[in-house]
């Protein structure tokens, strides 16, 4: 409201200062100021409907002009009008209505209405022309301005995404191995507390050190997700060295199973240490749940841009691996290797049950 007044007083005071420059133009009178006021008036009664305000304020700016009167501050409320039109995209409506003035004003003064120079009409036409580029510029920053906005919330959400994926599958991971090997010992237990009492003390020891580990994991990642500001987790994330603890547990389970090495073992990147152990978790927690295995075999291989991650067993189901249901475990997995830019297969064992392979690109190599 205060602009539109500011606005009023520049176009009706300044249109009088003006006038003193151009004694050949036509005095202003009532009618002059009567048009000098509708340009604001429009601009307030018609604020939500931009079109007709351009047409209203084009039509009393254009009226002005034809009338004689002079040039000066009336075309305030022309370029207001015309700049709004244009930042909300009404592109045509803007240059249709600063033709008409242009062109009403050229064919009044041919016409008698004020003395024809080709200086001040050159003038008229580019002033208008220099307003509705600006405009244009402004509304193309505006709506660059807002694309990016726009791709940066599309990128946020997408990560967002990704990481509530790559955190389902940590959860899983965690929870269906450590559950496993418990569901595993707590038979172990009932099936024993009747006939050898003296050896269920052992089963529930595995069960509580299962728990114990399953919480702590579960803990790091609930620390993982907290904000920014707060304290960093403070268990270090599984990595390769981890897995002689799934070794250890799974002896517990009634699963024997060998680690060993080929190639010379490096530090690699914390990402494909992770994804290394959940894979050899998950493959464990598959053989303990769904085989009749009794040993298993881990082999890591550190070639000179790759890692290989190899599970065996012995389970000797008779399960081919074209007729395995692709559960949350097995593609978990398989989204684990491929977002490194590696693979993961299942083949038939050399032991008789099935074999895990993941193939993982350390990055390091030439």
């Amino acid at each position: 409201m205060v602009g539109l007044v500011l606005l009023l007083l520049l176009q009706v005071g300044g249109s009088f200062g003006a006038a003193h420059a151009q004694p050949e133009r036509r005095a202003l009178d009532s009618l002059a100021v009567a048009l000098l006021l509708a340009g604001p008036a429009t601009l307030l009664l018609l604020r939500g409907h931009p079109r007709l305000l351009c047409a209203g304020v084009g039509a009393a700016t254009a009226v002005y002009l034809a009338t004689g009167y002079p040039y000066g501050p009336v075309f305030a409320s022309l370029v207001v009008a015309l700049v709004v039109n244009v930042a909300r995209g009404h592109r045509f409506v803007a240059w249709l209505v600063a033709g008409a003035v242009v062109g009403v004003d050229a064919v009044a003064r041919l016409l008698g209405a004020g003395p024809w120079s080709w200086a001040s009409e050159t003038a008229v036409v580019a002033w208008l022309t220099v307003v509705l580029a600006l405009a244009e510029v402004g509304r193309v920053r505006v709506e660059r301005a807002a694309t990016f906005r726009e791709a940066a919330r599309e990128r946020t959400r997408r990560q967002a995404g990704e990481e509530r994926l790559r955190i389902a599958q940590e959860l899983h991971d965690v929870v269906a191995h450590h559950l496993s090997l418990i569901n595993v010992q707590a038979g172990v237990a009932l099936h024993l507390a009747d006939r050898r009492p003296q050896q269920v003390e052992p089963a529930l020891v595995a069960i509580r050190d299962a728990s114990k580990e399953a919480l702590t994991e579960l803990r790091w990642m609930v620390d993982v997700l907290r904000d920014g500001d707060g304290p960093a987790p403070r268990a270090p994330a599984p990595t390769l060295a981890s897995i002689d603890d799934i070794v250890g547990r799974s002896a517990t389970a009634g699963l024997v199973v060998t680690k060993s090495v080929e190639g010379r073992p490096r530090a690699l990147p914390a990402s494909v240490e992770l994804a290394a152990y959940r894979i050899v978790q998950e493959a464990i927690t598959n053989v303990v749940r769904h085989s009749r295995a009794g040993h298993a075999s881990v082999v890591l291989g550190y070639g000179a841009a790759l890692l290989t991650v190899r599970v065996d067993d012995d389970g000797g189901t008779g399960v081919r691996p074209d007729g395995i249901v692709q559960g949350n475990g097995l593609r978990g997995m398989q989204e684990r290797a491929a977002a490194l830019g590696g693979r993961l297969s299942v083949a038939p064992s050399p032991l008789g049950g099935l074999r895990v392979e993941a193939r993982l690109p350390t990055r390091e190599g030439p």
